[in-house]
């Protein structure tokens, strides 16, 4: 498979259009849902109650619904792979995307290797005596393949991932419904009403700081959704499908968590010690599993195995995606070394993507050694980018919006405005900032502070800011004045050709300054 420079002109390799509508719409979903709600959901009612683990839910749930709106305008309007990293460089500051790229692309890369490592976990069910790295080096080649055959390849692996994942939630939805009526009899009755909503010191248990700690699960938990923006750069019709996936995220939130939880937290009691073993390496007491099996279903254990491998599978597959398109754009825009803007001839940017799956298996590696301390800073340090992701994607369309109303332009031309501004992005940015600065409160609770736990959950803020403030000290740059904002004269044309160039929009508008 060869691989050439991509610059603009006729003949060169460009990136597909080549992601339909039920492909955005099942990314997006499949972004949503994890084994932050297969998995980890049942320590959240354990550890805040089920009113709580609810209004920690609806509360993240209703910030990232405003962060969706913000990127389906943004990403409608200009659909390009660098997504939130192009659109912070161009409405915030050039350095501030550059720090927001390279900051994701570090986030995913790293998440190709906590989800290899889930995977050995999960496949001790059945194979309890193979060497996990067997699995992990299988599923590492699965994820590499699916990403360098085509966008296509990615987009249909990630629709049926996705799509097992949906048929889970809706058919536990449904049980668990059956089950609350007594319509369907199991060993949790409906005599049980609403007892467990109001046991001890349930609906709501360990007051507000238990709160807080289940709001920063549920933050993790949706971490995902924002693929869309990515992956508008190789969709078939931006324009149409962007907003359709976006107004779809509500219900999502609302179906998948809102309604989960509640089935939980009614059917299961907040105090089952089994709730707080809920993890990838206890599947057999995931809250899905529980209610499967307390409606008879034997085999409960082994169907919620193979869908947590789904889930692990599909979010090491959608950070590879992730990752390689944006270093791919981060080069096109010469902020990364030019030869990750090459691509083969299918639209693939092979480079980036041997690099991003050079450094997941890197990453995978530290987790084998004796001492993890190594991986586990890594993992943290991966995390906390994902919430910083979301303050760029607030901040940007904030300064969008602002920016193209100061120039007079006509809000018409934008194919979808999200419904909230300037309320969504302030609410989203002020909540996200409130999430991922109380991440470890606990490391200041008792009148010391205990600085190791404080800089292995907080690395990731020093370290963004020294790479936007170096690149500002470097490039002499500065925040973009709304006078001088830059706005493509149309939408990028919504049609199945591939891109012109590396990035269409940046095409037009000119080479970033200092590129």
């Amino acid at each position: 498979m060869t691989t050439q420079p991509s610059p603009a002109g006729a003949h060169a390799p460009a990136l597909r259009r080549t992601l339909r509508a039920r492909h955005l719409t099942m990314i997006a979903i499949g972004g949503s849902i994890g084994t932050g709600l297969f998995v980890a959901s049942g320590a959240t009612i354990a550890q805040a109650g089920p009113g709580g683990a609810l209004a920690a839910y609806v509360l993240i749930g209703a910030m990232v619904y405003f962060l969706m709106t913000s990127l389906g305008e943004l990403a409608a309007y200009m659909p390009v792979s660098g997504s939130f990293a192009t659109y912070g460089a161009l409405y915030v500051d050039e350095g501030f995307g550059f720090a927001l790229g390279w900051n994701y692309w570090y986030n995913w890369a790293v998440t190709i290797a906590v989800e290899l490592a889930a995977a050995q976990l999960v496949m001790q069910y059945w194979f309890p005596d193979t060497p996990g790295v067997l699995w992990s080096a299988l599923f590492l080649g699965l994820m590499f393949a699916l990403n360098a055959i085509s966008v296509r390849g990615f987009g249909e692996a990630e629709y049926w991932c996705a799509l097992v994942k949906v048929v889970t939630v809706i058919a536990f939805i449904i049980i668990g419904t059956l089950m609350i009526f007594g319509i369907l009899r199991g060993d949790l009755s409906a005599s049980h009403g609403l007892a467990n909503l109001t046991m001890g010191d349930a609906p709501f248990v360990g007051g507000l700081p238990a709160l807080i700690g289940v709001a920063m699960i549920a933050g993790f938990s949706f971490q995902g959704t924002e693929l869309i923006g990515v992956a508008a750069g190789e969709s078939a019709d931006p324009a149409k499908n962007i907003p359709s996936a976006v107004r779809q995220v509500f219900w999502r939130i609302l179906l998948f968590y809102v309604l989960a939880i509640l089935i939980i937290g009614i059917l299961i009691p907040y105090t089952d010690p089994s709730l707080l073993k809920s993890d990838v390496q206890t599947v057999g007491v995931s809250p899905f599993t529980l209610v499967f099996r307390h409606a008879g279903l034997a085999f409960a254990a082994g169907v919620m195995n193979a869908v947590i491998l789904t889930a692990v599978l599909s979010a090491g597959n959608s950070g590879m995606y992730a990752s390689t398109r944006m270093l791919y754009n981060l080069a096109t825009e010469g902020r990364a070394p030019r030869m990750f803007a090459q691509l083969t001839r299918n639209g693939v940017p092979l480079v980036a993507l041997l690099a991003t799956t050079a450094v997941g298996a890197l990453c995978f590696l530290t987790s084998l050694f004796e001492s993890k301390s190594v991986y586990l800073w890594l993992l943290n340090l991966s995390g906390m980018t994902g919430f910083i992701a979301w303050l760029g994607i607030a901040v940007s369309h904030y300064r969008f919006r602002k920016g193209f109303v100061a120039q007079g332009l006509d809000l018409d031309r934008l194919p979808y405005r999200s419904p909230f501004f300037p309320y969504g992005p302030i609410f989203a940015f002020a909540l996200c900032m409130i999430v991922t600065l109380g991440q470890n409160y606990q490391a200041f609770a008792d009148g010391k502070i205990d600085w190791v736990a404080v800089t292995a959950t907080y690395i990731g803020i020093p370290i963004f800011l020294l790479i936007w403030l170096g690149y500002r000290m470097v490039r002499k740059t500065r925040f973009v004045p709304y006078a001088e904002m830059r706005f493509p004269a149309l939408p990028v044309a919504c049609d199945d050709a591939p891109m012109r160039g590396a990035v269409p929009v940046a095409a037009e508008l000119g080479p970033f300054p200092g590129a």
